[in-house]
């Protein structure tokens, strides 16, 4: 019997088969876990992660560097949190000159947190 993160893992190569990065539309690769949610812009054509943001707590010395956001996102619910992920990584993005991107829910159910975080990340400017 298929556990839930092997199906997860089957329908993510799936998805990866069909879905590519470049570097004038960059894949946005969104990652769930049960405490925290990541995002990540990234150029497949040359390995390159362009952007990213998380809810994941950080240490000060590390929050303000270029094409990266999360720390002060820690607080709130998991809602909530996916919402302000979503606005940090469109933010990030348009400083970087992003616009276009290729949305990645890495096999996970457009629903939910997922949905949220790609809801707002239109809101705040990216076009997917």
């Amino acid at each position: 019997m298929q556990s839930k993160t092997d199906k997860r893992i089957r329908l993510k190569a799936k998805i990866r088969s069909k879905i590519q990065g470049t570097k004038e539309r960059p894949r946005l690769s969104v990652f769930r876990s049960n405490k925290f949610i990541y995002a990540q812009v990234i150029d497949d054509v040359s390995g390159a992660t362009l952007a990213q943001a998380s809810d994941l707590p950080r240490p000060a010395s590390t929050r303000g560097e270029l094409g990266k956001a999360g720390g002060e996102i820690a607080k709130g619910t998991k809602t909530e949190r996916a919402k302000k992920v979503g606005q940090s990584i469109a933010e990030v993005c348009l400083k970087a000159n992003i616009k276009k991107v290729v949305f990645d829910r890495n096999g996970f159910k457009y629903t939910g947190r997922i949905k949220l975080l790609a809801d707002t990340a239109r809101a705040g400017g990216l076009k997917f």
